[in-house]
C-alpha cells in the first residue's frame, strides 16, 4: 500500500515544493512506497525558482512541479493521505481542510522552517538559505522514510512525527 504524504505551506512555492522533492527522491532511492505531494492554503501559482535548483542539483527531477491548492487533495479523486506535514509557520495555524486517509484522517504534524525567499545576501544569500533548507528537510525526510509506517498505529506514528521534528 502507498502512503501518500501531503506536505503544506501557505504559497506552495518554497518549503513544500523542497519536501514533496527531497521525499520523492529518497523514497525511489530507498525503494520505500512512499508517494510525497505538496500544495498550499494560498498558492502563488510559482515555484520559487531557487527551490528547483536546489532540488535540481542535489538530482532531483522537478519535471512537473507547480504550485497548488490544497483543495486538489479534498476532492474526490484525491490520493488516500496517510500523513499531512506543515512546513511553515502561517500553515501550520490555518484551519486545515478535511483530508481522507485510508483508514480515516492523516496524522498531522508540524515541522516549521524560517522561509529561505526572505534571506539576505542578494542572490548568492538565497540560493545558500534554500540549500541549507532543502538539506535539512530531506534530513527529516530520510528518517520518515526510516519507519515501519504499514505496522506502525496512528498514535505510534504521530509519536515519532514529533520526535522527528524535534531533532
Amino acid at each position: 500500500m502507498t502512503h501518500h504524504v501531503l506536505i503544506l505551506c501557505t504559497h506552495n512555492s518554497a518549503r513544500s515544493v523542497l519536501g514533496e522533492g527531497m521525499l520523492n527522491h529518497w523514497a525511489k532511492q530507498l525503494g520505500k512506497d512512499v508517494r510525497a505531494h505538496s500544495a498550499g492554503s494560498a498558492p502563488s501559482g510559482r515555484v520559487n525558482p531557487f527551490a528547483l535548483e536546489a532540488l535540481e542539483a542535489a538530482g532531483v527531477d522537478t519535471t512537473g512541479y507547480r504550485s497548488k491548492s490544497w483543495d486538489e487533495f479534498s476532492a474526490s479523486n484525491a490520493p488516500p493521505l496517510s500523513i499531512v506535514i506543515t512546513v511553515c509557520d502561517s500553515a501550520a495555524a490555518e484551519q486545515c481542510p478535511v483530508f481522507f486517509g485510508g483508514a480515516g484522517q492523516p496524522v498531522k504534524v508540524h515541522w516549521g522552517y524560517p522561509d529561505p525567499s526572505g534571506a539576505e545576501g542578494g542572490e548568492e544569500g538565497k540560493r545558500r538559505a534554500f540549500e541549507l533548507t532543502r538539506q535539512a528537510i530531506g534530513y527529516r525526510m530520510l528518517q520518515l522514510l526510516q519507519l515501519p509506517l504499514a505496522t506502525m498505529s496512528r498514535t505510534e506514528l504521530q509519536q515519532a512525527l514529533v520526535a522527528i521534528g524535534r531533532r
